[in-house]
């Protein structure tokens, strides 16, 4: 049997694989869903997905399942871990969160202003896979996004990096991710001027990063083998969904319950009543997550109550 498309959930416990057929008609329909382990201890998740396949094809009465197109999204061997960087917590460094967080970033850790020594060594424990900095407005103050970035530079040359704060540093880091050998993407500051965000452009580019490196993770070395489109961290996906969703719906809010965590997402532009009373600016799409009330993680907690 052969679908138009399917979607594969690659999970942090779960893999999830979604079929569907008059898509090139434009009259989508969903044929069915199967799930198996996900096999990263087995050290290829492919293997668990391939299962996932096998289960959906006899679910839909057939020997085999094969597919014109087959997309994944993944928060499998720890997401899109990050580590964000910035200047003022209220204002790049929030802008940064944000930008991380609605790309579907797992944060392993926040800072504002000059990393010391103690934050280095943070940052190594955290093994991101990327490193966000950001920091000042366009024409304002530059020597932090700078200094963080060098010093991160020497400790982390392996991590890929975002940068994300004042233009016009752009140069100054590309000349220094040359001298110091590391992978860095350059892309517009997230707080460009005060009260205004710009994270568009830096979610299009996380996600880039993460499809680019997710090879490198525990057990997606082949990853791309099995799949014909874009592999999009979950969370991320949700909340494109969520965006496209927005025209036909209008505000909205929506539940991501997964065997590790729970994301929320709001699209929405907010209360006309409240804006004025609004000390910051907020993102049109955001998204929190909650890490301790994961299903599978927390099941024996749910099971007691």
């Amino acid at each position: 049997m052969k679908v138009d498309l399917l979607v594969a959930e690659i999970g942090s416990t779960t893999t999830i694989v979604n079929a569907f057929t008059g898509i090139k008609e434009g009259r989508p329909r969903f044929l069915g869903q199967a799930t198996a382990a996900t096999s990263i201890p087995q050290g290829d998740v492919t293997q668990g997905l391939e299962l996932a396949r096998q289960r959906l094809a006899s679910r839909l009465g057939r020997e085999s399942l094969e597919a014109h197109e087959v997309f994944a999204t993944s928060s499998a061997a720890g997401g899109l871990s990050m580590t964000v960087h910035g200047l003022v917590p209220e204002m790049t460094v929030r802008a940064a969160r944000a930008a991380a967080l609605g790309s579907g970033a797992v944060l392993r850790m926040v800072s504002s202003g000059k990393l010391r020594q103690h934050d280095l060594e943070r940052v190594r424990a955290a093994k991101p896979r990327i490193i966000m900095i950001a920091g000042g407005t366009d024409g304002g103050e530059r020597e932090t996004a700078l200094f963080n970035f060098e010093r991160l530079a020497q400790a982390m040359p392996q991590t890929p990096f975002l940068y994300a704060g004042n233009a016009d540093n752009d140069e100054e880091i590309r000349a220094m991710a040359e001298r110091y050998r590391v992978k860095v993407y350059v892309t517009g500051n997230v707080y460009p001027s005060l009260d205004n965000l710009n994270i568009g452009p830096a979610r299009i580019v996380i996600q880039a990063i993460f499809e680019e490196h997710i090879i490198e993770a525990p057990g997606m070395a082949h990853i791309h083998q099995a799949v014909t489109g874009p592999i999009m961290p979950t969370p991320g996906a949700v909340m494109a969904m969520a965006e496209r969703m927005y025209p036909v719906l209008g505000d909205l809010v929506a539940l991501d319950v997964g065997g590790a965590t729970t994301d929320v997402h709001s699209v929405t532009e907010g209360s006309e009543a409240l804006i004025d009373f609004r000390i910051n600016p907020e993102p049109f799409a955001k998204r929190t997550v909650e890490g301790d009330l994961g299903v599978f993680v927390n099941r024996d907690h749910v099971i007691q109550a």
